[in-house]
């Protein structure tokens, strides 16, 4: 494992406390096109990934890392497709406790 550029979990929630970094989450695909892809985002913010050619059609669920551009947006670095079922409930869930109460369990 890489530890020297680390990817915090986040939802479209926290994503703003990490601008101009590296971050790692998950969005269920609503529209892909172009390599611009709008999706939703396990907590329910719609976010624009940028560079996310070759992401799947919706209802797909995709994790993204990438450069968080701006509160809503992320630069993608890779695309991972995990499917139409997924438990968004549990990422977000994981999201809250990496970025709170446990953050020291995280990188």
């Amino acid at each position: 494992m890489d530890t020297s550029a680390p990817s915090p979990f986040v939802n479209g929630e926290t994503l703003k406390t990490f601008l101009g970094r590296r971050v790692r989450t998950v969005v269920q695909v609503q529209h892909n096109e172009g390599g611009v892809l709008l999706g939703l985002s396990t907590d329910g913010h719609q976010l624009t990934i940028r560079g996310a050619s070759g992401a799947p059609e919706p209802p797909h669920y995709i994790e993204v890392i990438g450069i968080a551009d701006s509160s809503l947006s992320i630069r993608a670095e890779s695309c991972t497709d995990f499917g139409e079922n997924f438990d968004g409930v549990a990422f977000n869930g994981l999201c809250k406790l990496a970025n709170d109460k446990y953050n020291y369990l995280f990188l």
